[in-house]
């Protein structure tokens, strides 16, 4: 059990949605693995002029995906590619196969991980750990175009 000494909590703060701001942001993936996105949503956070509030961000597509992970070691992300890779491996007689072997795995890996994130803003920027980054995930072999809204609602003053 945890002690109530070991537990720390601000003051809550309260601001009023006056914004929301959307932008679309296309990225050129070169394969599988992974893309960091996390100055492209902290440019889009200036730009927005934003404050306080969230920003969401949403991949359009069915065979990539988007995580928040360690930013520090790139050894992480090379582990985590082992560890998809092995959860939905290309070779394990998947029915759907039409786009090749790595399009079915491409649509389970997806499903285990996600296409959707919120990251909160504070005081114009991103709430993210100290070792955190927003990266897409392509999980198909060969390049793809991805598409991932963005979008904040909160206060820009």
């Amino acid at each position: 059990m945890t002690s109530a000494k070991s537990i720390t909590r601000s003051v809550p703060s309260s601001v009023q949605a006056t914004s929301i701001a959307s932008s679309l942001l296309t990225v050129q993936t070169p394969g599988r693995g992974f893309t960091d996105l996390t100055s492209e949503a902290a440019k889009f956070i200036n730009e927005a002029r934003a404050r306080d509030g969230a920003l969401t961000l949403f991949i359009r597509h069915t065979s990539a995906s988007l995580t928040i992970q360690e930013n520090a070691d790139p050894s992480v992300l090379v582990d985590l590619t082992t560890a998809l890779s092995r959860l939905a491996p290309e070779n394990a007689g998947w029915t759907h196969d039409t786009e090749g072997p790595d399009d079915m795995p491409g649509h389970i890996k997806t499903m285990l991980t996600q296409t959707s994130l919120q990251v909160p803003v504070l005081n114009g920027g991103l709430a993210l750990g100290i070792w955190q980054a927003i990266y897409l995930i392509e999980h198909r072999t060969r390049p793809h175009r991805r598409e991932v809204v963005l979008q904040f609602i909160g206060s820009n003053q």
